[in-house]
């Protein structure tokens, strides 16, 4: 892997003289204040301003303002006029767009398209704090307000929209979310490596359109340049029959193939043969064009594969696509941080707190992870659903123990309210700290989406000794009184390690510990890619063992996926099944969410499986799509809620299993209907339920499994930056 230069090792812009600001400022008083004439940079988020490690604008702010550079930031402007993106005055550099922590799609939707009343990272929890697509939104106000400054979008929601993706909101294909929003670059990933070398540059005088070389970064240009050669995707993994075309090793170069490069007049595209060695270093992937992918649900899967195969840092390409008569030039990922980067940035001078602009008002999302240290970044586990992947790369990049701790004793001096309590000591997944492969050179050239299935692979370092010496320092520093694990945990790696199941157990779970089967059965498991219901029972064993010689009472709550691709009704009803039989009662449910770019997503809209090469006559996988078959997978989850015995119970019959439904223990439902429930109560608001809460049943036995994430909303990864 190519060396990157160090973070702060950049000399300091001139502007550094000002100092530190207490605050970034979010108005012209404060600039005044801080004795600004203007901003250098300004940043516009879609959250409230927390400026807490954990809120990308944050950490964005105030690595630039490490290397010199005043930077003011605009949180939830008002976007219907262009008052409030001007209030600052004209950045001198350029303006930086995020939705913020989350796509602002999947934090104003629920998995059924209804809107949400209230937003987690908005003061009091309001809804309605920020617009539909937020990035469009705010570059289109910020261009407004200073057409010739320089944009620069990123954040989660440009991220996962780089390309040309589908978009489950509208049920169609969109283009890549540069070329709607009109921007001069996107920065995709986590963006400290991209954002500071972009700002030096601008501020040495080179031109946004001639910054071009960045990795990590996206932008849009007529043509290949000069001594590039094109690869074109199908010859790397061929989708098959697109129209009928020559052998791939026997065409010529400058051949067109049909479905590519239809929209790019004059484009030649190289076509690989045994004989022809290509540099790697001037070699880029031509994808299939937007205007292909958007009617071709399985070119789109196709696409999805290839951009998916190009995701190591190590051995990544550029990757290219048309959209129209330009391309969107795809760069390839940034370099991980070091570890000693990541210390630095993590303990930059953050408040740890909203901006005092806003009073006494809460932000859950802040309340949530306020007495909580993100110790590391990235995940190797490569869940299809999931974004963390996509975003943050599967290359952990890990904290030092000292810089965790120095952590925990700023929140335990300085943070009002501590109790002596931190809520989590994680990350995109708990347990993978310091875990990465045993050779950089494997690591290097391995194109595989995940290190753990459908094994572990064996050049994967499992050695949980690093994270359980900093438990066993965490929790013995003075005032802190318990350390609570409540990340996502991978449990068929936790049981390589049954030292580290015993530390966990005995000390850092807090009665409950929430982990993820997402299902019991091997269909969409395997689509899921995730471990087969065997590693949780060998979790379950040591769990039981280890909470029984610490003399606690303590309980597993799983949490489980409805509706996603590759499930059948089958699978739900036998899912349900396990439920009743081992007590569980799931009162906040997944279900799944078709988020931008996700291997899972490819699979819903195209119906294939993009986790093996694409052909057209490749296996059907069956998709719950529509909201009656939605609202059905849900409502298995569910069993227990007699407004949802009506529908199971006319699902049960249609598939011959109304052996499931009577009133014993081995029945799913009851035969019975309570009064004042099924369809008719549903419809409206239930006798004594409250606005917006889960009716729940009476049950004896193990306590509910909730996942604690609101309902039908699965997130993971998408509060990451």
């Amino acid at each position: 892997m190519p060396a990157a230069k160090p973070l702060f090792s950049y000399r300091p812009y001139w502007a550094q003289r000002f100092g530190t600001a207490p605050v970034l400022p979010r108005s012209r008083a404060e600039m005044d204040d801080l004795g600004w004439d203007a901003c250098d940079i300004i940043l516009v988020t879609g959250d409230a301003y927390v400026d807490h490690p954990s809120f990308g604008m944050a950490v964005i702010g105030r690595v630039l303002e490490a290397q010199g550079f005043r930077v003011g930031i605009i949180a939830q402007p008002d976007w219907t006029s262009v008052g409030d993106f001007a209030a600052l005055g004209k950045p001198n550099l350029f303006f930086g767009v995020t939705a913020g922590n989350m796509d602002s799609m999947v934090n104003r939707y629920t998995a059924d398209r209804k809107i949400r009343s209230d937003d987690a990272y908005t003061p009091d929890g309001r809804g309605g704090s920020r617009p539909d697509r937020s990035v469009l939104v705010y570059a289109q106000r910020c261009r407004e307000a200073h057409a010739d400054v320089p944009l620069i979008i990123g954040g989660i929601e440009a991220s996962l929209r780089r390309v040309a993706h589908y978009d489950y909101w509208s049920d169609k294909v969109r283009r890549s979310v540069l070329m709607d929003a009109k921007a001069d670059l996107l920065v995709y990933g986590n963006g400290e490596r991209q954002i500071v070398e972009i700002a030096h540059r601008l501020a040495a005088g080179e031109p946004i359109d001639a910054i071009t070389d960045v990795r990590g970064t996206a932008f849009v240009c007529r043509q290949t340049p000069e001594g590039w050669a094109e690869i074109d995707s199908q010859d790397i993994d061929e989708p098959g029959s697109v129209d009928a075309h020559p052998n791939p090793y026997a065409a010529q170069p400058g051949e067109n193939k049909p479905g590519c490069t239809a929209d790019s007049p004059g484009q030649k595209v190289v076509r690989l043969q045994r004989h022809v060695r290509i540099d790697s270093e001037r070699s880029v992937i031509r994808m299939p064009a937007f205007e292909a992918v958007k009617n071709d649900p399985i070119l789109y899967a196709h696409a999805s594969r290839v951009l998916h195969l190009e995701t190591n840092p190590g051995n990544a390409r550029p990757l290219v696509q048309r959209h129209g008569s330009r391309d969107v030039w795809l760069n390839p990922p940034p370099l991980p941080l070091t570890t000693t980067e990541l210390d630095r940035v993590f303990e930059l001078p953050y408040t740890r707190q909203p901006h005092p602009g806003y009073g006494q008002a809460r932000i859950p999302a802040y309340e949530m992870i306020r007495f909580s240290v993100n110790i590391m970044r990235g995940c190797f586990g490569g869940c299809t659903f999931c974004s963390i992947t996509e975003h943050e790369g599967r290359i952990i990049q890990s904290r030092s123990e000292d810089s965790i701790v120095r952590e925990i004793e700023t929140i335990r001096d300085t943070v009002p309210g501590f109790t002596g309590i931190i809520s989590d000591v994680g990350g995109p997944t708990a347990n993978m700290y310091r875990l990465a492969c045993k050779s950089p050179k494997i690591e290097a050239a391995c194109r595989r989406p995940s290190c753990v299935y459908p094994g572990i692979c064996s050049n994967l370092n499992t050695d949980h000794a690093p994270l359980i010496r900093l438990y066993k320092r965490v929790r013995e520093l003075p005032g802190i009184k318990k350390v609570l694990v409540a990340s996502g945990l991978r449990y068929d790696l936790a049981v390589t390690s049954p030292e580290y199941v015993r530390e966990l157990v005995s000390h850092h779970v807090g009665g409950y510990l929430k982990i993820a089967p997402e299902h019991t059965e091997d269909g969409p498991l395997s689509k899921m890619m995730k471990p087969g219901i065997g590693a949780y029972y060998e979790f379950k064993t040591l769990f039981d063992k280890y909470s029984q010689q610490a003399g606690k009472e303590q309980y597993l709550i799983p949490y489980f996926i409805a509706a996603h691709p590759g499930t059948t009704d089958e699978d739900m009803m036998n899912l349900a099944v396990w439920l009743k039989r081992n007590g569980f009662r799931a009162d906040q449910v997944q279900t799944f969410l078709p988020s931008p770019m996700a291997t899972a997503t490819a699979m819903y809209h195209s119906g294939r499986n993009p986790l093996r090469k694409i052909r057209r006559a490749s296996e059907v996988i069956p998709v719950p799509k529509g909201l009656k078959m939605r609202r059905l997978h849900k409502a298995f989850l569910r069993y227990h809620d007699a407004n949802n015995w009506p529908l199971l119970r006319e699902a049960l019959k249609r598939m011959g299993r109304a052996d499931l439904i009577g009133n014993g223990k081995r029945h799913l439902v009851p035969a019975w209907q309570p009064k004042g429930t099924g369809e008719q109560a549903s419809r409206g608001k239930r006798p004594g339920a409250k606005k917006g809460r889960t009716f729940r049943t009476q049950h004896t036995g193990l306590p509910d499994a909730t996942n604690g994430k609101p309902e039908s909303k699965h997130t993971a990864g998408a509060g990451r930056r």
